[in-house]
């Protein structure tokens, strides 16, 4: 065997030996639950007024969530999807400004997340999800009373448990076309199809949704290409609507131009 065969014979053992490597190490690489680089310089100190919450899944898994009560019979309720980093806590800016926009809100974190036990995969994300409609409804909160909002991540998330439902509105923030597309920009030397477990194909879903969709993109996203939430947006059934940010990055700043479009959107849905 010369050098050349030896060298291509060694480089095609390494290149196995890494997939097999990120075929079950690959969650690490997508779920982030103790990066906290969503701080965008706030305070982050959790919202005042906010009830703690426990919220137990169908496989038993208790998450934590925020509940904020403004008036549950006048306005409507967002259910908050965070994405794949960071906590609770990270999300407060955000928030705060709920409280000025009349609504009332959940968020809760994943499964892995903010203390929670469980390891993040994208099944047990759906649950997550159906487990906190679930727990509103208890609150006498209907489906045409909610609004489902992702980020990043969560878009993946609310996109899933938005088809063929009745909720009141849905907002994207950030969304991905799927993680296969994802994971083709960041590693395009790998047969991504073959290899994702947790693939969130939600540029398939987002045709069954039937309710009004506000889709919020940051043109200088770092992460997930503008390209891709104008993607969804093009996709997405009427009525639907897009925000573009001019200097927005992957967690878009909550300026004036922002709660503006996020309080016309809301009040369309009343």
């Amino acid at each position: 065997m010369n050098f050349y065969t030896t060298s291509i014979a060694a480089l095609v053992s390494f290149y196995i030996l890494l997939l097999i490597v990120v075929f079950f190490f690959q969650r690490n690489l997508l779920y982030h639950p103790s990066v906290n680089n969503y701080l965008k310089n706030q305070n982050s100190n959790e919202p005042t007024e906010i009830e703690k919450v426990i919220i137990t899944t169908n496989d038993k898994i208790e998450l934590t969530g925020w509940f904020y009560k403004k008036n549950l019979d006048k306005f409507k309720t967002i259910l908050f999807f965070h994405g794949n980093a960071g906590s609770l806590e990270n999300r407060t800016y955000k928030l705060n400004h709920f409280k000025d926009l009349n609504v009332n809100f959940l968020i809760i974190a994943w499964r892995g997340f903010s203390g929670n036990k469980g390891k993040p995969n994208e099944k047990g994300l759906y649950e997550d999800g159906r487990s906190a409609i679930r727990w509103l409804k208890t609150k006498g909160i209907n489906e045409k009373n909610i609004i489902l909002y992702g980020e990043s991540l969560g878009t993946g998330v609310a996109v899933e448990i938005a088809q063929k439902e009745n909720y009141a509105g849905v907002i994207l923030e950030s969304p991905f076309t799927s993680m296969i597309d994802m994971g083709r920009k960041y590693y395009p030397f790998f047969p991504v199809r073959f290899l994702l477990k947790d693939k969130f194909e939600s540029y398939k879903k987002i045709i069954n949704i039937s309710v009004p969709i506000l889709i919020i993109h940051g043109k200088v996203d770092k992460i997930v290409p503008y390209r891709m939430g104008k993607k969804m947006y093009e996709i997405a059934n009427e009525p639907k609507y897009f925000y573009s940010q001019e200097y927005g990055d992957h967690m878009v700043d909550y300026d004036e131009k922002l709660l503006l479009t996020l309080k016309k959107f809301i009040q369309s849905l009343n």
